[in-house]
């Protein structure tokens, strides 16, 4: 591996499983005599990055999960366990962001696309637990109030 893909490699997984699948695809196109399978080797490395943005993307759903019951139950109890679960999603998409920068450009996108569907989702789970909420609106949260340290009702923070 050249000293820019291990570079790569450290920096940015994603990027480097990206260039790396493209890099197997091409090989495969100029017919070396390896014996290797490489298109499914290429699709192999691709997915590692596939799953990553899985993981940021599900960490943000269970984020903008508990900020919307954070802002629309009723409940006093289990908000200390809902900023406990944020605060705890904040952190590992920290680490999954700084192993692959790269995905810091799909935040904002993900909370777009996640949005609806994760507020039907909680006003399900709301009813379920016997709160009167109508269905709840897709939350228009900025990528600053899902990855920073803002939560509803906060008074020093602007509202979503």
């Amino acid at each position: 591996m050249s000293s820019s893909a291990a570079r790569l490699y450290e920096e940015d997984f994603v990027r480097w499983t990206e260039e790396q699948s493209t890099a197997l695809r091409d090989a495969a196109k100029v017919g070396t005599n390896l014996p290797l399978d490489w298109e499914n080797l290429a699709e192999e490395v691709e997915s590692l990055g596939r799953s990553q943005r899985h993981e940021l993307r599900s960490r943000i759903a269970v984020i903008l999960e508990h900020l919307l019951k954070l802002e629309r139950s009723p409940a006093a109890d289990p908000r200390r366990g809902c900023m406990e679960t944020i605060t705890r999603e904040r952190s590992d998409i920290e680490l999954v962001l700084n192993d692959s920068p790269s995905l810091r450009g799909d935040v904002a996108r993900i909370i777009a696309e996640e949005s609806l569907r994760v507020a039907r989702l909680t006003s399900r789970v709301l009813r379920l637990h016997g709160e009167d909420v109508r269905n709840i609106a897709p939350p228009t949260y900025t990528e600053e109030q899902v990855l920073g340290d803002w939560y509803p009702g906060d008074p020093l923070a602007p509202p979503p």
